[in-house]
Formats: structure tokens, sequence, C-alpha cells
């Protein structure tokens, strides 16, 4: 029974090791879709049309599709190629002197009160200023590794992710602390891209069924129009409820695999205010926000862009 229940364990894993390789196949489709949709928005539809008789209208919807697709391949390009953030080998908890002796005064404390129950030192160890030791000192036993608060272990990439969010195919990589503002970046300009496409594919539609016969499209040509209409809808709609979800998961300091670890009616001991949680995913220069990069005074300063400590509540309210 235990050889069974062992084996099928690691068949699941060889099967999520695998579902990694399907993510070059969704590189492939990304790259896909891109070169459909530019191929039907700049050559067949507003290209012409700026070169036959140009109007700003035209002229604003090429260079507004052009400077979002720079940006949104530039920050798929960072999500892909970024390592996440991945734990040294043999890491241990770099505690500040005053947490030591706060951990080890409550714990000389609590032996001293009582002897016969050891639970209470480590229940008493997490010092006043809001750092959850325990979490600090926690343990993988896969990759046989010390593991920083808010790290996880990813099966598909085999590791454990500093603030791991989620593994996305479509990145062959682990969203986690160290680019998540790319990921996140990367869904809003596809989401204004793919929604700006299907804005712009409405006058082609409207010329091609309105019945007259002045159009000049062929049935090729409409067919790449309506595929790429229908795709790029398909990708805006979906892209809005992630956006949503992900600017709440944001605004709280809460990652997708940390969702289920919130108890209800209690504050999330991360969430440190808006203003705070925003910076600690895109930084403190304003100007720097909309781009996928960090400032060299935000990484030195911001500790969480590193993804070893996060601030608590706690911290900022004393």
């Amino acid at each position: 029974m235990d050889l069974h229940h062992h084996n099928n364990t690691i068949n699941l894993f060889n099967l999520c090791s695998g579902l990694r390789f399907l993510g070059y196949f969704m590189i492939l489709i990304f790259i896909a879709l891109v070169s459909l949709t530019y191929y039907a928005l700049v050559f067949i539809t507003w290209g012409p049309l700026l070169f036959h008789s140009p109007s700003p209208l035209s002229f604003f919807i090429l260079l507004l599709f052009h400077i979002l697709l720079v940006l949104l391949i530039w920050c798929y390009s960072m999500v892909v190629i970024n390592d996440p953030g991945s734990v040294p080998q043999n890491w241990t908890p770099l505690l500040r002197l005053e947490e030591v002796s706060a951990t080890v005064s409550a714990a000389f404390s609590t032996t001293q009160v009582v002897e016969d129950e050891p639970n209470n030192i480590s229940a008493s160890s997490s010092s006043s200023n809001g750092l959850d030791l325990e979490t600090r000192h926690g343990y993988c036993v896969k990759c046989q590794n010390g593991k920083p608060p808010r790290c996880h272990h990813c099966s598909l990439c085999n590791r454990c992710v500093l603030k791991m969010d989620h593994h996305c195919i479509w990145v062959v990589n682990c969203v986690g602390a160290r680019n998540y503002k790319y990921f996140l970046l990367f869904l809003l300009y596809t989401f204004l891209e793919t929604t700006l496409v299907c804005l712009a594919m409405v006058p082609s539609f409207i010329r091609f069924f309105d019945g007259g016969k002045n159009h000049s499209r062929s049935p090729g040509d409409f067919a790449v129009i309506f595929l790429a209409s229908i795709l790029n809808l398909a990708f805006a709609l979906s892209l809005l409820c992630f956006v949503v979800m992900h600017i709440s998961l944001l605004l709280s300091n809460t990652t997708s695999v940390e969702v289920h670890e919130k108890t209800k009616g209690v504050r999330w001991r991360y969430d440190i205010g808006r203003k705070n949680n925003f910076e600690q995913v895109f930084g403190s220069k304003k100007f720097l926000w909309l781009l996928p990069m960090f400032s060299k005074e935000d990484l030195d300063n911001i500790p969480a862009l590193r993804g070893f400590e996060f601030p608590t509540h706690s911290d900022i309210n004393v």
C-alpha cells in the first residue's frame, strides 16, 4: 500500500515537472498571437489607411499600439529572464541584535517560570516588534535548506522561491519577489494592448458588414482580422479579471499563495498600508513605476525587493 502511494507521488511530481516544458510552447503561442495581431492591425487595417489617407486618428492608434507593444514585450522578457528570487544554499536568518536579545530573554524567562512546558518557549519567541521568528526559522524538507519568510517551494521549478506568488507557464518561470513588478506591468500592458486592438478593429467590421461593395478587404484579410479580434477580445476579458485580482493582492500585500494563509477577521501581518504595500513591489521612484526596472536606491533601501525581509504592521505602528 505504501509502495503504491509512493509511486503515485513520483508520477504526480513527474507530471508537474513535465508541465514546465509546456511553457516553452506557450511562449511560441505568445509570439504567434503578437505576430498575428501586428499583421492584422498594421499591415491590413490602419497601416494602409495612414499611408493612403493620413489622419490624426490613424497616427494616434498606430503610435499607441507600438508604444504598448514595446512595453509589453519588454515586461514579458523581464519576467521570463529574471530570477524570481532563490534561497542561497545553507541559508540561515540574520537576526538583528535586538531581536536576538528579545528572543533569548523571552525564552529564558519562560523556562524560569514554566520549566515543564517547553512548548511555551517557541510560543513566546515572537519578538515585540512584530517579526515572525517562527516563520523566519522555516525549513524546506525538499530543498534541505532554510526557508525565509513568505518563501514557498515550487514543485515545477523544484526549488524554493522568495515571496512566491505562483508559477506561470506563459513565462516558463515563477513569479516572486524579484519579478512580481514585471509580471504586473506585463498584465497591465497586455490588457491595454488587447483592448486597443479590439476597439481599433471595430471600423473594419462595420465596413465589411455594412452591405456596401466599396470595401477592399479580401476574405483572407477579413479572416485574419476576425481571428485577431476574437483572440484579443478573449485575452482582454480574461486579463481584466487577473488585473483586478492582482491589484487587490498588491494593495493588501498578499500573494496568491498567502490568500489561503490569511485568517478571516484578522489583519494580515504584512499589510502595512496601501502606499507602503505598493512601494514594496514598485519601489518609491514614481518615474519608474510604469517601467520594468528599479533604482539602485530602492534596491538598497527596500529589503522586500530582495525577498528576504518584510516588515509587518507592528513594525510600522511601533
